[in-house]
């Protein structure tokens, strides 16, 4: 583990600086991330150096479909999330903490060392939310970035702007889930808010990062038209039309194994409104 770094002492607590929830930990405690814990007074990394997938993946599985199409990438992930998705399809590993599974011992270096010797020219940070376990994943993409290895980041981009200030200079990629355009949904249905996942966008354009948009399109959740044409005319009007969009179709998993994939009419009627308000690069997934 590794003492984190952005938290305040809070008299007998401590509070994290690193996503919006800011929460409040006492001795002893973890986080909602499950990742971060006040131990004797300080906030420590507890998936740092230790992940629990790693896995050579084709760049396009992130999903990027317009950054160095046809290449490879070694991807790593540690435990922990800091939203609470009912359709995460890697629970498993995003709500468990790092004691709760299987874990490698990789330290920054290694991860490097190992992309090298499968000859793989980047980095990904995925699977999880990769942001909550964010020392492991700054240290390893300052020396990727020194090795001349590229580093893609794979996120819900729900976190501070300090912190990503920080990290953007070393990200070559990202692709951000933006999971609906409605805050309501956001805080009822993922325990998060929208506008700090707004802010990530804008940030990570401003910082000159590859950035490609996911939305999951789930039924009954985000698959209203005013909903989505709010989006995507936001998109537009903050220079993101040129941003490959990534429109993928839901699959039941964790705790709604009962509702139905996407209909793929639902789909393409998506598709066709991103279009006609001026998104140039969409793309369907999972069908």
């Amino acid at each position: 583990m590794k003492e984190c770094m952005f938290y305040d002492i809070d008299g007998d607590s401590v509070r994290c600086r690193l996503c919006p929830h800011g929460c409040r930990i006492g001795e002893g405690q973890s986080g909602l991330c499950r990742s971060r814990k006040n131990i004797g007074g300080k906030l420590y990394s507890l998936a740092y150096g230790h992940p629990c997938a790693i896995a050579d993946d084709p760049i396009e599985k992130k999903p990027l479909a317009e950054w160095h199409p046809g290449t490879r990438c070694l991807s790593i992930a540690c435990t922990g999330c800091n939203l609470r998705c009912p359709n995460c399809q890697n629970s498993a590993i995003s709500q468990a903490s790092p004691s709760e599974r299987e874990r490698y011992d990789c330290s920054p270096d290694d991860i490097v060392a190992l992309a090298k010797e499968y000859r793989l020219p980047t980095i990904a940070y995925t699977y999880t939310e990769p942001l909550t376990w964010f020392e492991y994943l700054y240290d390893t993409a300052t020396k990727a970035h020194e090795a001349g290895i590229n580093n893609v980041l794979v996120s819900a981009g729900f976190v501070e702007e300090e912190p990503l200030r920080m990290l953007a200079p070393f990200l070559d990629a990202a692709n951000i889930d933006l999971k609906s355009f409605s805050d309501d949904t956001y805080r009822h249905f993922n325990h998060a808010r929208l506008a700090p996942v707004l802010r990530t966008l804008l940030i990570l354009k401003e910082m000159g990062v590859h950035l490609e948009i996911t939305m999951l399109l789930i039924p009954g959740i985000n698959t209203d038209a005013g909903m989505q044409q709010k989006m995507f005319r936001w998109m537009k009007e903050n220079g993101l039309a040129d941003c490959p969009l990534h429109i993928t179709r839901f699959f039941p998993a964790y705790k709604m194994m009962d509702a139905c994939p996407t209909p793929l009419d639902e789909m393409r009627k998506a598709e066709m409104m991103a279009k006609a308000e001026g998104i140039k690069h969409v793309y369907l997934g999972n069908v």
